[in-house]
């Protein structure tokens, strides 16, 4: 896989080339500064990304009627302040070291891993798009090789990046058009970390609740656990105020998959909503996850673009 391709020394990539070589040298840094650092990214960048604050005001807008404006008013800013930290913790996530990494999380529940896997049936290592996804997997992967799901980036030169280092520190990667690549890794009793939780259209998803509101959902967990025979363990990257991290891993989900394909789907949502509830300000909420509605019911980013 190369990244220093010619067409990548191109002009119009120079600013990626910046941003990747400031990520580089951001894992050298102490984990309170990087945490501080990547704040103040948050704050500098806001101006800059506005249509995707609007589109996160809208979410919190419609997921938490019962606060006041000026409550998700005070969510929304320590949401935007958080997303400044993903750069970093994207880069440590590629380059740092299992040493600079050992004494920045805990982990709570790898017991579950080792059950299912016991069972010899293969594990789909279920979590949610929070804002330190990228440090979850990693740090989960520390533990316990896994195959990774990988949806293309616009950006060619960030994609190619990305690729490389989740094929490094993964046992594979699948992508997200590749539903037969998952099957055959959990028919080997391997485990597949996947995150459902998005908007990816009409044609691949049914309407479940999200928060109470009908959202896209891919009912591909259930299916996927019903033709392989793999247990669906949660789990969730919980980032503390110094820098360091939680990674809970959740009991296997019981009795799961049914026979009702809208129940299973709905079950997932219920687990994310859940999980996000406990630390909501960590969750990516600039993706339009309402953005596909049933026929009829309208559009709810109409002036969010």
């Amino acid at each position: 896989m190369k990244i220093f391709q010619s067409a990548f020394l191109h002009p119009r990539f120079w600013l990626s080339w910046l941003g990747l070589g400031l990520m580089r040298l951001s894992v050298f840094l102490p984990a309170s500064l990087q945490l501080r650092i990547g704040r103040l990214l948050g704050a500098l960048l806001r101006p800059f990304m506005r249509s995707r604050e609007r589109i996160a005001a809208r979410n919190l807008e419609l997921c938490f009627p019962e606060m006041t404006e000026a409550e998700r008013a005070e969510l929304l800013k320590e949401n935007m302040l958080t997303m400044g930290t993903m750069p970093i913790e994207t880069a440590m996530s590629w380059w740092g070291s299992d040493r600079q990494l050992q004494n920045r999380v805990v982990y709570q529940g790898l017991e579950h891993i080792e059950s299912a896997l016991s069972r010899g049936k293969g594990i789909i290592l279920l979590t949610g798009h929070f804002t330190s996804m990228e440090m979850g997997g990693r740090l989960i992967m520390r533990q316990f090789p896994a195959y990774v799901m990988f949806r293309e980036l616009k950006n060619p030169l960030f994609n190619q990046v990305m690729l490389k280092f989740r094929t490094l520190h993964s046992e594979g990667t699948i992508l997200q058009e590749e539903p037969r690549a998952m099957l055959r890794a959990l028919k080997k009793n391997k485990i597949v970390w996947y995150a459902p939780d998005q908007d990816y259209g009409r044609r691949f998803s049914i309407q479940a609740k999200f928060f109470g509101i009908s959202a896209a959902t891919v009912p591909a967990t259930a299916r996927m656990a019903r033709m392989s025979g793999a247990a669906v363990v949660p789990f969730v990257p919980v980032r503390d105020h110094q820098g360091g991290y939680k990674i809970k891993v959740f009991p296997a989900l019981e009795q799961f998959p049914s026979e009702d394909e809208l129940a299973d789907t709905q079950r997932i949502n219920d687990w994310v909503e859940a999980q996000i509830r406990q630390c909501p300000a960590q969750y990516f909420w600039v993706h339009r996850r309402f953005k596909t509605q049933p026929e009829g019911k309208g559009n709810f980013y109409r002036n969010n673009r």
